[in-house]
């Protein structure tokens, strides 16, 4: 699997068959099972339909790495018209914000990401939703960081931006403790990008006991963080955690990506959890398709499976 694992992230990597992927309608209806649509109005509808069940859900317009400030408002543009959007359908959404497609890699003092960020948590500030700002490689860690903890320190904006940790990081549990001391929400994923082994855990299973680990520690800081996973064996660790600690299912969510474990995400309704699913929309869709594959390669025999099926 660690072989397969690398060889999808190099994929993801791979430019000439980004453009021919995201060009071809083959690659499209290889990546429907994982993302919503192409528009907004795709990933509206998915989630509403995800609310007629129960389900939350943060709305992601897909891309990163931007080369022009021009391309980085472009794609603040989207999430202002997803927030106006979300107001207006009154869903039960948010929306999941990566900083190099805001323009992070584009001046060294980050100026452009910042300002652009600052915006959309005003619009979610009034909106009454709320900007995930999410995690990329381990290179933008630190400065990730430094700048949702800016916008947060903001009263206004307390209750309105929140931050994504990778479990596979050795550094995640002080992040942690650092963040949640400052009352910022956190989403718990275990990561899908390929770090050296001096920076995260390279084993599976040391990456699942610091997952479990670090969902204690989110529980416990009395905060409502959102615990994404499909591994039921992670699931039930934490809803263990929580009976023991009588830590209500009111008091977290269960996070799941679009289009997996939709069986586990209808049981945990049906229990009382609450669930959020992660609706990832846009043409730039190829980078994010092929992480998915990566962190479970039996994605892709399902895929293969069900390709030439109506």
């Amino acid at each position: 699997m660690p072989i397969l694992r690398s060889a999808f992230i190099a994929l993801s990597r791979n430019q000439p068959l980004r453009r021919f992927s995201e060009s071809s309608t083959a690659g499209r209806r290889m990546s429907s099972r994982f993302v919503a649509g192409m528009t907004i109005s795709e990933a509206v509808a998915a989630a509403e339909a995800l609310q007629a069940h129960g389900i939350a859900s943060t709305l992601d317009s897909l891309g990163e790495n931007v080369t022009t400030p021009q391309e980085a408002q472009r794609s603040a543009d989207i999430y202002h018209r997803l927030l106006d959007a979300i107001a207006m359908r009154k869903l039960k959404a948010n929306v999941s914000v990566k900083l190099t497609q805001m323009g992070m890699d584009l001046d060294p003092d980050h100026a452009l990401a910042r300002r652009i960020v600052s915006d959309l948590v005003d619009h979610a500030v009034a909106a009454n939703t709320f900007v995930r700002v999410d995690m990329e490689g381990s290179e933008y860690t630190q400065a990730t960081i430094d700048l949702v903890r800016e916008l947060h320190s903001r009263p206004q904006n307390h209750d309105h931006v929140g931050i994504v940790i990778q479990a596979y990081l050795y550094r995640s549990a002080e992040d942690i403790a650092r963040l949640t001391a400052e009352g910022i929400r956190i989403r718990l994923c275990k990561g899908a990008y390929k770090e050296p082994a001096d920076l995260a855990f390279p084993q599976k299973t040391d990456v699942d006991a610091n997952y479990v680990k670090l969902s204690g520690q989110l529980l416990d800081s009395g905060l409502y963080h959102g615990l994404a996973t499909h591994d039921e064996a992670m699931v039930e660790a934490a809803k263990a955690y929580a009976k023991s600690h009588n830590i209500a299912p009111s008091q977290f969510e269960f996070q799941m990506l679009y289009g997996i474990r939709r069986d586990l995400q209808r049981k945990l309704i049906d229990e009382g959890y609450n669930v959020r699913v992660y609706v990832p929309f846009g043409a730039e869709w190829y980078p994010y398709f092929m992480r998915r594959l990566a962190e479970r390669p039996a994605n892709v025999l399902f895929l293969a499976k069900n390709f030439f099926r109506n």
